[in-house]
Formats: C-alpha cells, sequence, structure tokens
C-alpha cells in the first residue's frame, strides 16, 4: 500500500452485521488503528449496568452525567488473540460488553445526548492523524462526515441472528436464537428512530449486503472499493 495518502474508514450499519470483524481485518491489512465505536457506547452502558443507574427501564441521567468524565474507556491490542480488546476504567470488559442485557440496554443510552458529545469528541480526537478505520451506527454521518471511504452494511435479520447465537454460545453463554432475533429487531428500530443521529446511510455510502459473504470476501470487496476509488493505493 502507497503510505502517502491516509485516509479514514467509516463503516457504519445494522447490528450483527460483523461490522467489527471486518473493519479490524481492514485495519490489519492496511496497518491501520481500528476504534470500535459500539463498543464504547456498551462500555458506558455496562458502567450504568454496573453502578444501578438503570432501573426497569429508566436511565439515571442526572447520576450518569455527574460521572460521565470519570468513565475512562480505552483499547488494547492482545498480542495472543490479534485482537484489540475493550477496557473500562482500567478492566477487561470486552466479553461482559456482548451479553444480552448489555444489548438491551445500549440503544436508550446511545440516545443521551451527552454521552454521544462526550464519546464523538473522543472518537474524533482519535482520528486527528487519520489512518483509522472505525465502525457504529453514525461515523459516516455524524462522527466523521467527511470520512475519505464510507461503508454502509446490512444483513438479512435471520442471518445476523444466527451468526449473533453462535458467536454467544462458543463463548460459553447461555441464550436463544428467538430472543436475540428479537433483540436484534428492537435493535434495528430504536437506531433507526432515535432523536440523536439515527442510523442511516450517508448519501455518499457504498452499501455493502453480507447476508451471503464470508470475511475473507467481506474484506475483498472494500479493498476493490477503496482501489476504484483512490488512486493513492496499492493493493
Amino acid at each position: 500500500m502507497n503510505n502517502s495518502k491516509k485516509l479514514i474508514i467509516a463503516i457504519d450499519g445494522f447490528s450483527s452485521c460483523g461490522k467489527s470483524t471486518v473493519a479490524k481485518d481492514l485495519a490489519k491489512k492496511l496497518n491501520y488503528i481500528y476504534i470500535d465505536s459500539g463498543a464504547m457506547y456498551r462500555a458506558i452502558t455496562l458502567f450504568c449496568l454496573n453502578n444501578n443507574l438503570i432501573k426497569e427501564n429508566n436511565i439515571d441521567e442526572s447520576k450518569l452525567k455527574s460521572l460521565i468524565n470519570k468513565i475512562k474507556i480505552s483499547f488494547k491490542y492482545n498480542t495472543k488473540t490479534g485482537e484489540a480488546e475493550t477496557f473500562l476504567n482500567g478492566n477487561n470488559v470486552e466479553d461482559e460488553i456482548r451479553n444480552v442485557e448489555v444489548s438491551e440496554n445500549v440503544s436508550p443510552i446511545s440516545k443521551i445526548k451527552f454521552v454521544r458529545k462526550n464519546l464523538v469528541k473522543q472518537q474524533q480526537n482519535l482520528g486527528k492523524n487519520k489512518a483509522i478505520v472505525m465502525d457504529g451506527r453514525d461515523i459516516g454521518t455524524t462522527v466523521f462526515p467527511k470520512a475519505d471511504i464510507k461503508i454502509f452494511m446490512t444483513a438479512d435479520v435471520d442471518v445476523r441472528a444466527e451468526r449473533r447465537y453462535k458467536e454467544l454460545t462458543q463463548k460459553g453463554l447461555n441464550v436463544s436464537l428467538e430472543e436475540i432475533k428479537e433483540n436484534i429487531k428492537k435493535r434495528d428500530h430504536l437506531d433507526q428512530n432515535r432523536e440523536i443521529s439515527p442510523l442511516r446511510k450517508a448519501d455518499d455510502a457504498i452499501i455493502l449486503d453480507n447476508s451471503y459473504l464470508t470475511p475473507s470476501e467481506q474484506l475483498s470487496w472494500i479493498l476493490d472499493k477503496i482501489e476504484q476509488k483512490t488512486l493513492n493505493f496499492k493493493l
């Protein structure tokens, strides 16, 4: 790859589409920094659950606002697994933030204006030097509206549920396929209809339907699009 031009690559899309997987693979391929924006919102959601800030579907926003600047989220590369892992105030929470309880509460947390403002600022600071790949719900529309490459990912809901079920059961979690499918449908509705930064395809984003594509096929597809769009790349 020709390093003369560093890019910001934004990958948005629906939950359980494999955004993080392909974003991580792409970052490795290009020797870019990978930033998991969804993990950041999940980490704040886990913080709220652990500190009893969510009770009967109600969020104590006043208390959360008083604590938001004390929530430190970072990513550390695990040399054994070859993956970046999420840390919340110094503790590895990579597995905890993927459980169903966090999934069911992350959309309401992500709708809170001061939470989004706090995390968007952190994300934009991480992108100042470019050479990053970031995935989420509003990366190409809100966080980096001038991103060099924008991908919008989607997939059939049944396919997404199967993928999520396999991922969680392989980690030893006791979940049902139907529960996961309903959670995904709920997440889709909430993400698309939230007042602040709803999930939508940026006008200049390229759609990737990966319902029947393997991770390697997805990566090749994106690399091909980058090559077509950016003459400075030698892939």
